[in-house]
């Protein structure tokens, strides 16, 4: 420094101690310079104060000499003593030179800048807060100081700095926010702890009202939750529950929408404490705002339904997560599938875009660690709308949902329990808004076929109950009532309605003559026709299919089904276990009494449907019209075997019926043959079998059982010689018999033909047996 350079009104003496290295020296200085401002002050002489100051930043606190700045310091603080309450008209020109000094490279001055600023707020208290923000971004620096000595500086004047905010009410909250969103993405663990400490004034100060700016610094705060540090964390984990606990108590002024796609992040975040706070916040949320949730989701569920297959590790989360599930369930309603209005151009200009957001949140969250969406769905589908405004109509976007649930249904790598939220979500939708779900049945009916081959038993109850609905929903009713031709057939949805009275039979074709469903039973639209895969998965599929719809109309569809099949062997097949199913199955005993007697035109019906796709198999035709009495049909089925082709195959099942016929399934026919005369087609039908059978174990129960059929003289007493002798059971005389055998025989002669033609080619090795 030149010591011939004029510092008036500061003497020589102030200027040579304040550039003297020993801080007494400099502490005399500044005493001087004190009782010289406040001569100053007396005279009002404002313009020797702005020099004095003006000198002691240029000439001192800005110097390039470190005992110079110490002195400058140490100056400014005595100018602001001396001033009083007078220091606020030259706050500026007092705190910027010692603010600059924060940066300096020597700790000990950044130690005696603290102390400087200390004494300054200390004066002018209230008077320092439109300077707020630039003594906030400084201390923010320093909290991260190395030096321990700095580090106590900082922190009291800290302490003091909050002390003014809180006794004030004129703290801008407004002008603070945008710093405070900057500095909350620090990684400095003592930035942090700054931050948060902050926090927690501010939002204890009754006059501020943080939580309108909470969507600025939500993200920052969950951030800052998975800090290494414990104290951090524990410090975070009571800001964000102060934060909630306001929520609760005012959610009318709470901005959700703002904030629901920061939770839908941060719920997919491979840290716990993340992970749960943020799942207790989004359970709260959809409990508080309701409706006002629906936009979002789509992104909800990508967050919470990976949750639900968590392990007794994860627990807490998992049950959040559930409860979150349950409640986003419950706000879908009926209202939700109506047709949608025409929008206005404002409502065009509030709807949310989904990939907007996505991007801007992203964007927010680029400031610290874990910012990145963990999810595998979130890379590929936009599932977060934006906010809406309080005016726009809350909106169920159900394609991003059905997308969602199609993803996460597709990934074989999903726990059980997230596949059955899944299936549950999507019979949920088809319940509540069957008209919108429809447009998606196309694209969710292959995956929901392919989930019928899913190893877990609950998975695939809950995924046929889904097709159940998908079936007999009204939703899927087209104008044409026709069977369409095939099972891959193709439906326009722009046609689905919803009928309005009446029900709609699929059967009811010129080529199905006979084969009405029963008009007190629901109709199947045209999806079950395209449920061959049913039939490929065995009876237990097609067992819970007759526990969730009406049975009759299960087999009156299979059977409908299978009479269009192209492939003859496998019609053959499934008409084996169709029958099987029908004659051993408990869920199926009214069905089997409905059938027994054919007393009603319904009953008839179904017996002539069954019958017609039954003719793929001879010995289950022959079943058929067992249990439901037709024995002398029986009988004349029988007679036509002769001019089968019998196989090992064909013994077999005669063999399989046999063993039926001792079931306590067949215990009125087997109790029949006790009335001779009245059923001599029966004993005759059972004849034929016996003659069919080779020399087996079957041939020998069969033998012994028409051995115990007793001689009908043996039974006549004098009343029943007197009592002329009754009619004999006759088949049903409303039904063609004649035209059903026909329909055998020609069924028949198609599965020769393609048996020669399998022949022919070498893939088919015949297995006639010669009696």
């Amino acid at each position: 420094m030149n010591p011939e350079k004029d510092f008036a009104p500061l003497t020589p003496n102030i200027v040579r101690a304040l550039n003297d290295k020993l801080y007494e020296k400099r502490k005399v200085a500044a005493l001087e310079i004190e009782k010289l401002v406040r001569e100053f002050v007396a005279q009002n002489n404002t313009v020797q104060i702005k020099h004095v100051i003006q000198t002691l930043s240029q000439e001192f606190a800005l110097s390039q000499h470190p005992h110079s700045r110490k002195g400058g310091l140490i100056g400014l603080a005595a100018c602001s003593i001396a001033l009083g309450k007078d220091s606020g008209l030259y706050l500026k020109e007092l705190i910027e030179p010692v603010l600059t000094c924060f940066n300096d490279a020597d700790s000990r001055l950044r130690y005696y800048a603290c102390e400087a600023l200390y004494n300054i707020v200390k004066v002018a208290r209230g008077a320092v807060l439109p300077h707020f923000n630039v003594l906030f971004d400084g201390l923010s620096k320093l909290a991260a100081d190395p030096d321990p000595n700095v580090k106590s500086g900082s922190e009291l004047l800290d302490r003091l700095l909050k002390d003014i905010v809180t006794e004030s009410n004129k703290f801008d909250l407004v002008g603070f926010i945008p710093l405070l969103r900057e500095r909350i993405y620090s990684n400095n663990q003592y930035a942090r702890q700054f931050i948060i400490s902050w926090i927690l004034v501010l939002e204890s100060v009754p006059d501020i009202n943080l939580l309108d700016y909470l969507p600025e610094i939500l993200d920052g705060l969950f951030q800052i939750l998975g800090d290494n540090g414990k104290e951090i964390r524990k410090m975070c984990e009571v800001v964000l529950g102060e934060f909630l606990k306001e929520i609760k108590k005012n959610p009318s002024s709470v901005k959700f929408a703002e904030m629901a796609n920061i939770l839908v992040i941060h719920c997919q975040t491979t840290d716990d404490l993340i992970q749960l706070t943020a799942m207790c916040w989004m359970r709260e949320f959809i409990q508080l705002a309701g409706r006002v949730m629906l936009p979002y989701s789509s992104g909800i569920l990508t967050a919470v339904l990976p949750c639900l297959a968590y392990d007794d590790r994860k627990k807490s989360i998992k049950e959040v997560a559930n409860v979150c599930n349950q409640s986003l369930m419950k706000l879908v309603t009926p209202e939700d599938d109506e047709p949608d209005e025409p929008k206005s151009a404002v409502q065009k200009q509030t709807e949310p875009n989904p990939e907007d957001s996505l991007a801007k949140q992203e964007g927010t969250s680029s400031g610290g660690p874990d910012s990145s969406c963990d999810s595998s769905f979130s890379s590929s589908i936009s599932v977060f709308p934006s906010a809406c405004t309080d005016r726009a109509p809350v909106t169920l976007h159900l394609d991003g949902i059905v997308q969602v649930l199609n993803c996460h249904l597709s990934d074989m790598a999903i726990g059980m329990m997230t596949r059955i939220a899944v299936l549950k979500w999507l019979y949920h939708l088809y319940i509540k808004t069957p008209r919108k779900m429809f447009r998606h049945t196309d694209s969710l009916f292959p995956i929901l076929l392919q989930t019928l081959s899913d190893e877990s038993d609950e998975v695939v109850l809950k995924d046929l109950e889904v097709l159940a609905e998908i079936a007999s929903s009204p939703a899927g009713q087209t104008d044409d009532p026709g069977q369409p031709d095939g099972p891959d057939l193709q439906i326009n949805h722009s046609e689905l309605q919803v009928p309005t009275s009446g029900k709609t039979s699929l059967l009811n074709t010129p080529s199905t003559k006979g084969l009405e469903c029963s008009p007190s039973t629901p109709t199947m639209n045209s999806y079950f026709y395209k449920f061959r895969k049913l039939l490929e998965g065995g009876p237990f599929i097609i067992r819970q299919l007759c526990l969730l719809l009406n049975a009759e109309n299960i087999f009156h569809s299979m059977a409908d089904i299978l009479l269009r099949e192209e492939d003859l062997k496998f019609a053959s097949t499934m008409v084996h276990t169709l029958n099987t199913i029908l004659l051993t199955s408990t869920e199926l005993f009214q069905l089997r009494n409905q059938l027994k007697d054919l007393k009603t035109l319904e009953s008839q019906n179904l017996f002539c449907c069954l019958y017609r796709s039954w003719c793929h198999n001879p010995v289950t035709t022959v079943s058929l019209c067992f249990l439901t009495q037709n024995y002398r049909h029986a009988y004349d089925l029988i007679q036509k075997f002769g001019d089968l082709e019998v196989t090992v195959d064909f013994l077999t099942e005669v063999d399989k019926l046999v063993q039926l016929i001792e079931c306590p399934i067949f215990t009125y026919l087997r109790l029949q043959l006790l009335d001779v005369k009245n059923n001599p087609y029966l004993i005759k039908a059972l004849y034929g079998l016996l003659m069919l059978l080779p020399q087996s174990s079957a041939f020998q129960l069969l033998s012994h059982r028409l051995q115990c059929v007793p001689n009908p003289e043996l039974l006549q007493t004098e009343d029943s010689l007197k009592v002329a002798p009754k009619s004999q059971k006759c088949d049903s005389p409303s039904i063609d018999y004649a035209e059903l055998l026909q329909h055998f025989e020609k069924v028949q002669n198609q599965h020769l033909e393609v048996r020669h033609q399998r022949s022919g080619r070498g893939d088919h090795l015949d297995r006639r047996v010669v009696l």
